[in-house]
């Protein structure tokens, strides 16, 4: 269908009208292909148009010439439990030259789940009406997978809120820089930010957002506290929430979790960047041995087009903590550093480490080997960060053991000492022009990366940075990270691996690699009581700094022996390891035991 019109009479309307559709499952997108192409061809617009409805939703916008292509919508529709149809608008501002059009109009997933002759399993939920066999985890998250509603009845309103009637037993953070604002239909800012909320669908619906405009500024946190909940014992108690992040300058969202009230308590999920114009479901599984909050922050990017929307959050298997409205704080001495916590009651022996929370004993090497242990994760909280961003001026557990040996010699001024120390990309000196004008994580000239300073130091002189010593890593092991080596008198960059007394090299670059950051991959596998040092080598002058960023120790759990068989696309190890058979015979000892690297498969 298309329209082509060369006329200058005022405020005309194209308009196509689908048919009437009944009702829409929980999965439905619609996509169409759009051309929209022309001078002055103006906009035009999708609107969902719901029976009892008086306002019609916005759904989908093109602005202006979008060039002589076709280009595809993707439209997320959800769950539309009430007749509707959908009006394709097209409005001419007085002169109008071009042509729009549209075409391969699709409809997918949109049918509701049909109905089961049984449903077995523990993680089912049968529908009370059609039927349908869902799984548990949508139970009780607000949203009627069902179609008969059943999924969502006799659900504790304590532990759910759609925000249609204000933030229910959710707070906002007072220590935080601003606060997320509860909102229908679009955003302030076009090109970001949702256009309906999630519960209804419609721009009736209510959800909270967050503004990333003036005069909100660069990483400003919004911060949501959730009511606090009882430990989760052995219980499975988990945590379902909708996000939407759309627009270019789009930030991060990340999930904490925290039983000491003045703390920012440990990171459970984050996600960056723009995911698109659309809702995502996200469900965390959260175990804890005290009263515990969860705390969902979201961060402003570098500009106005980065607004976060959040609705229909859930909890489900989780109990409200009945006892004090508080959770407990860290006391301070009179310096301002932490009291050192006093290990609990145990039974461990001098081989085991005692878990913080819970006395609880487990084995020396499950300390630092990329898996908490331990319900409070105590046992991973002196390691290396499996990512480290450097953000927060954050270095996750990296250290550099020459200057803590020197720090005791004060005859040495380590402030001339060649040295690895955190920088961003607005440096004070414009003479320095080989250093990253940018961060890698996000790319603009406020963020954090780590450096060696070649102003300091002496031709061949070298700067190591380690990390705390790892217990164990799996088979697939990996690190990765991202280096800038810009410069006319670079030196060197190494990855080196360090187990007892014995070092070796692992990764080396050197030289001048040019105005970027560039990617590297190092594969450690299977190691164990080792530390992992990047090491970098002074040129013969001050023009080469090497620079690091966004390190990553990517499949660095070890493997766990399974108490269930290996399924048909599994291989099992002589050591009763499960892996999947892709990784037979591929030169990667995955069992531990090079059973899968065996000359009989």
């Amino acid at each position: 269908m298309f329209i082509l019109k060369k006329s200058n009479s005022i405020s005309q309307i194209a308009r196509l009208r689908s048919p009437k559709f009944r009702q829409t499952g929980s999965n439905c997108t619609l996509s169409f292909w759009y051309y929209n192409y022309g001078q002055s061809v103006g906009a035009a617009e999708l609107q969902l148009l719901v029976d009892g409805l008086k306002q019609p939703t916005v759904l989908w916008r093109t602005y202006y010439n979008e060039g002589n292509q076709w280009l595809k919508a993707v439209i997320q529709l959800g769950r539309l439990p009430h007749p509707f149809q959908f009006s394709l608008d097209k409005i001419s501002l007085g002169f109008y030259e071009g042509v729009s059009a549209i075409d391969d109009i699709r409809f997918e997933n949109c049918a509701l789940p049909p109905p089961a002759l049984s449903c077995e399993g523990p993680n089912r939920f049968w529908c009370r009406d059609t039927k349908a066999c869902i799984d548990g985890l949508l139970v009780c998250d607000l949203v009627d997978d069902c179609g008969d509603g059943s999924d969502e009845d006799s659900c504790d309103p304590d532990l759910q809120c759609n925000f249609e009637n204000g933030l229910c037993n959710w707070e906002q953070d007072v220590q935080d820089d601003f606060d997320w604002i509860r909102i229908r239909g679009p955003t302030p800012t076009v090109n970001t930010g949702p256009l309906k909320d999630h519960t209804t669908g419609t721009a009736r619906g209510h959800y909270l957002y967050l503004e990333s405009s003036e005069p909100r500024q660069f990483q400003d946190k919004a911060v949501l506290l959730s009511p606090l909940f009882n430990p989760s014992g052995n219980g499975t108690c988990v945590f379902r929430f909708h996000y939407h992040m759309f627009g270019k300058e789009v930030y991060k969202l990340s999930v904490f979790q925290r039983t000491v009230s003045n703390t920012k308590g440990w990171l459970l999920w984050y996600k960056s960047g723009n995911q698109g114009n659309r809702w995502i479901r996200k469900t965390l599984s959260i175990s804890s041995s005290k009263p515990f909050q969860i705390l969902l922050r979201g961060t402003v990017g570098d500009g106005f087009t980065g607004d976060i929307g959040l609705d229909d959050v859930s909890f489900l298997g989780c109990t409200l903590y009945n006892g004090k409205r508080n959770l407990p704080t860290i006391s301070t001495t009179t310096s301002g550093a932490s009291v050192p916590a006093t290990v609990p009651m145990n039974n461990c022996t001098e081989k085991e480490f005692v878990c913080q929370a819970s006395g609880h004993c487990i084995q020396m090497i499950q300390k630092c080997d990329f898996r908490p242990d331990c319900s409070d994760k105590s046992d991973e909280s002196a390691c290396v960060m499996e990512v480290c961003d450097f953000e927060d001026k954050d270095l996750c557990g990296w250290h550099q053991p020459a200057l803590e040996q020197m720090s005791g010699n004060y005859s040495i001024s380590i402030t001339k000492t060649f040295k690895w120390q955190l920088g961003r990309g607005a440096n004070p000196y414009p003479e320095q022009e080989h250093c990253p004008l940018t961060d890698h994580t996000t790319c603009t000239e406020e963020g954090w990366y780590l450096f060696a300073d070649s102003s300091n130091g002496e031709f061949g002189h070298t700067a190591d940075i380690a990390t705390p010593v790892i217990s164990l890593t799996g088979p697939r092991c990996k690190i990765i990270f991202w280096n800038h080596m810009n410069g006319s008198t670079i030196g060197s960059l190494e990855v080196l691996y360090k187990s007892s007394n014995k070092t070796s090299k692992l990764w080396t670059q050197s030289g001048n690699q040019g105005p970027q950051w560039n990617r590297a991959e190092v594969f450690l596998g299977i190691r164990s009581n080792f530390q992992v040092i990047f090491r970098a080598k002074r040129g013969v002058s001050y023009m080469g700094d090497v620079a690091v960023d966004d390190i990553t120790f990517e499949d660095c759990s070890p493997l766990l022996i399974s108490d269930k068989p290996c399924t048909s696309e599994e291989f099992m190890c002589a050591n009763k390891y499960c892996i999947p058979k892709n990784n037979l015979c591929d030169f990667v000892n995955d069992c531990e035991d090079n059973s899968d690297e065996s000359h009989s498969i």
